[in-house]
């Protein structure tokens, strides 16, 4: 991974020194992406200019420096990614006739490919994880790009008045402010969302006049646009989830759709295990990381590493599932555990890694666990999207038939017996059995009886906050963080599935994950994310998937080949740490001063009322809003790290 930054002015509007000054400030934001080196190339006649910091992960000479130009000299790239399947590409670039080549870096290989094929088909050739800002110097366009799934970040957004604005772009948003003239003001339906999914989602960012590229598309930008647009640009998608999941499915037996998905797999993972320096991986002991850690100790030439935080906290500790698959895989096996000081320390930090508000309290333990895994390797891979390409969530494993026998009663009487679970305080539920975190998610069951109990709206009531409306004075009401449009699938579970595959794995685990690592200079991979593995996944039928109210079937027949189900079948637990105890305890003080009535009311017309009465019923155990009040704390630290106005 590195970090991607430029900009761009009308001709003559900014001088050479200024557009190389401006530029290098943008990417100095971003040193921690790309610590190895830094690079700047800029053409005034345009008003371009192009920054980069690069993390060496492959061709570690100069070769590999960026921004880089295309041996015809009319491209010039600064990308962000790793193409996995470059050396294949360069074969194939070679087999043609192209040759010459000044290194071995997939930067080359990728600018060689579109100067062959245009942009857009040299994309849809590549396997990879990536973000891209190309400046073709024949016809005066920039391209802005993104892999197909929005592994890696990129933004754009303008600054200046109108007649004379700037076109910015860069990995992170924190890169714009060290551009005279940018106005950071926050967007309001932007927050609204946010407060829904604790993420700010698609193609929205937290500031006006900022937008993410989404993913899978090409985003260009002409002269034309860049005297006339201030808004979000026009989009080319080279690759769509929506016509993967419409094909048809296929016709395949279980014993040859096992073994495709492991020779896919494989295939992956092999791909993702080349680097010129070390890689290893995180390992829950869950099954996604035991299996692409199983993997992993088949295609490595060496011992693999593996990586694991625990805490001594019941129900938040999976160290010792890890600990035992390592031992069965033989894998070289670093575990640290933390008590709550060290995890707490963090928190001040999340506001500047995190620069627009972010509030997935997982973010804390990936920060830890990637900080772990860069005291020895500079490469990681990560379990992370089986449970949105294999039916591994609880909301999909709800067997149908409940929901139906739901339906079937009164609403009167399921408002009578959500109530009922809401008497209930949080932590007498967690004594009751083994499910871990039984509270919140009885919470969440709470607030489906108390609607209609359609597809919908059980993916509302599991995946949002503020159910009963935002705590926002001023600003209306928002349908969803997440384009329900309708399912390309008849199932419930597979609709859920698509709906998180563009939203919460987009929006929420890939941007944890990215920032985490990125914050210590780690790049994290993520093999199930391979396009190819995706669209095999879709093709299969759901029973594949889903069978005896157990979701990840396959995964499960996959990974019992190399890891004994023994060590695997347990409740899911996910990867969380005890935020909610936290802040009845030790993060009290802390919390409370960002949720006094004058601390919000000064970043943002909040709602104060509902706020203060969930604060309160939060901190007397009544009950857990965990979730929504880490949403609004995340905000208030943003806000005074950053000094938006609204």
């Amino acid at each position: 991974m590195c970090g991607v930054a430029g900009l761009w002015s009308p001709p003559g509007q900014i001088a050479d020194t200024e557009l190389l000054r401006r530029a290098e400030g943008m990417a100095a934001t971003l040193v921690r992406r790309g610590p190895d080196g830094a690079g700047v190339w800029s053409d005034a006649a345009a008003g371009i200019a192009l920054a980069h910091r690069r993390l060496a992960v492959v061709d570690l000479s100069e070769a590999g420096a960026q921004p880089m130009a295309s041996a015809c000299g009319r491209y010039m790239l600064s990308y962000n990614g790793e193409i996995y399947n470059h050396i294949d590409l360069r074969r194939a670039l070679e087999a043609r006739g192209i040759a010459g080549w000044r290194g071995h870096s997939d930067t080359e290989t990728l600018l060689a490919l579109i100067a062959a094929d245009g942009l857009e088909a040299a994309l849809g050739q590549c396997v990879g994880a990536f973000a891209i800002a190309l400046w073709d110097r024949h016809e005066r366009r920039l391209h802005l790009a993104r892999d197909r799934m929005g592994e890696k970040p990129l933004y754009y957004g303008w600054s200046g008045e109108a007649g004379a604005r700037a076109l910015l772009f860069a990995s992170e948003m924190k890169a714009f402010h060290a551009v005279p003239g940018f106005a950071a003001r926050i967007d309001p339906a932007a927050m609204a969302l946010y407060l829904r999914a604790n993420a700010v989602p698609g193609g929205h960012a937290i500031l006006r006049d900022v937008h993410k590229v989404r993913p899978g598309h090409i985003v260009t930008f002409t002269a034309e646009t860049l005297r006339s647009s201030s808004g979000e640009g026009a989009g080319t998608a080279y690759w769509r989830l929506a016509d993967v999941i419409a094909r048809p499915l296929a016709e395949v037996g279980e014993a040859e759709a096992e073994a495709r998905l492991e020779a896919l797999l494989l295939e992956s993972v092999g791909q993702q295990v080349l680097a010129d320096v070390p890689v290893g991986a995180f390992l829950s002991g869950g099954i996604d990381s035991s299996l692409v850690t199983a993997l992993m100790t088949r295609v490595s030439a060496g011992r693999v590493k593996t990586f694991t935080i625990g805490f001594d906290h019941a129900g938040f500790d999976e160290a010792p599932h890890a600990r035992a698959v390592a031992a069965h895989l033989g894998t070289d096996h670093t575990e640290l555990y933390l008590g709550p000081e060290a995890v707490q320390a963090e928190i001040p930090a999340l506001a500047e890694i995190y620069d627009e508000p972010f509030a997935d309290s997982s973010q804390l333990p990936t920060l830890l666990v990637s900080r772990l895994a860069r005291s020895e390797v500079t490469v990681a891979l990560s379990g992370d999207a089986g449970d949105e390409l294999f039916c591994g969530y609880n909301r999909y494993l709800m067997p149908q038939r409940s929901f139906a026998a739901m339906r079937a009663v009164p609403a009167p009487v399921r408002q009578l017996a959500a109530a009922g679970i809401g008497a209930v305080p949080p932590a007498a539920w967690d004594r009751v059995g083994p499910v871990p975190m039984l509270g919140v998610k009885l919470a969440k069951v709470a607030r489906m009886l108390r609607g209609p109990l359609d597809t919908r709206a059980i993916y509302r009531a599991s995946s949002e906050e503020w159910g009963e409306g935002l705590p926002l004075l001023g600003v209306g009401d928002v349908a969803s963080p997440v384009d329900l449009t309708p399912a390309l699938r008849d199932t419930p579970e597979e609709a859920m599935m698509q709906w998180d595959m563009t939203g919460y794995l987009t929006d929420d685990i890939l941007v944890k994950v990215d920032r985490a690592a990125m914050a210590q200079s780690l790049e994290v991979r993520v093999p199930l994310l391979d396009h190819r593995l995706i669209e095999f996944s879709w093709s299969l039928p759901l029973d594949l998937k889903k069978r005896d109210g157990r979701g990840k079937w396959l995964l499960r027949r996959v990974l019992s080949r190399h890891v004994p189900d023994a060590l695997i079948e347990r409740p899911k637990a996910g990867f969380a740490v005890p935020v909610g105890a936290w802040l009845r305890g030790p993060l009290r003080d802390w919390a409370e001063d960002l949720l006094s009535p004058e601390a919000l009311s000064a970043s943002a017309p909040f709602d104060v009322a509902p706020i203060r009465t969930r604060w309160r019923q939060h901190c007397a155990g009544t009950h857990d809003w965990t979730g929504s009040l880490w949403g609004v704390l995340m905000f208030q630290a943003w806000a005074r790290r950053w000094g938006a106005a609204w």
